[in-house]
């Protein structure tokens, strides 16, 4: 039953604490409060690239969408900072540096499974992702550029230049989730998707975990 509140809410509340426990990952959680170093954020970064070429290849694939279509914008677009990031963190050389984790391979045949076939499916990953950036995100980019002694070079996947205002940029997307005209069952399978991309997030956030530890051994 979806009651009376608006879909974007109650998405918001379904999902409230897969996202918490998402953000609460060990990883991030030394990340942020400074017990992470350069080559652990380089790690993060990486595994974005791959996670983001997947979802903007899904948002070309529906771009003809009447559905997805609205949600859909280049302002959002984020390869292009991220090649960057990844060119000033590791070098000319980065795509022959990275790989994908194992929860990021499982990540990205997901965003590609849905990105094909499913509209609900795209924008439950769309959602999960890009409106993450424009919330949380813009606060980890400045701590990253904090710790890290950055300045735009190597956090630029955290500025979003054109976009003036995320908060209303947010509360637009938000309206757009509330009028499509999913059914109630829909609506539940777009729920079931976006946990089930924060679990993509939280399990990715366990494999770079696993891999800082490997590394101090």
């Amino acid at each position: 039953m979806t009651g009376t509140l608006p879909f974007s809410a109650l998405v918001k509340k379904r999902t409230a604490s897969a996202h918490s426990s998402s953000e609460g990952a060990g990883f991030m959680t030394d990340l942020m409060r400074g017990d992470g170093c350069r080559e652990d954020y380089t790690a993060l970064v990486a595994q974005h690239r791959f996670i983001y070429e997947a979802l903007e290849q899904a948002a070309a694939t529906m771009a003809g969408d009447p559905v997805a279509s609205a949600f859909i914008s280049d302002k959002l677009t984020r390869l292009p900072a991220l090649d960057a990031d990844l060119e000033f963190l590791i070098g000319a050389d980065w795509r022959e540096r990275i790989a994908p984790l194992p929860t990021t391979e499982r990540y990205v045949a997901r965003i590609r499974e849905v990105g094909a076939t499913w509209p609900g499916g795209f924008v439950a990953h769309h959602y999960t992702r890009y409106l993450g950036d424009l919330s949380g995100g813009l606060f980890i980019g400045r701590l990253m550029a904090r710790q890290f002694g950055f300045e735009t070079k190597g956090v630029a996947f955290y500025t979003f230049e054109e976009i003036a205002d995320p908060a209303a940029f947010k509360e637009d997307y938000r309206r757009r989730l509330d009028a499509v005209p999913w059914d109630a069952a829909e609506r539940e399978r777009v729920i079931d998707e976006v946990l089930r991309a924060y679990q993509y997030n939280t399990d990715l956030f366990i494999d770079l975990a696993d891999g800082k530890a490997a590394a101090a051994v």
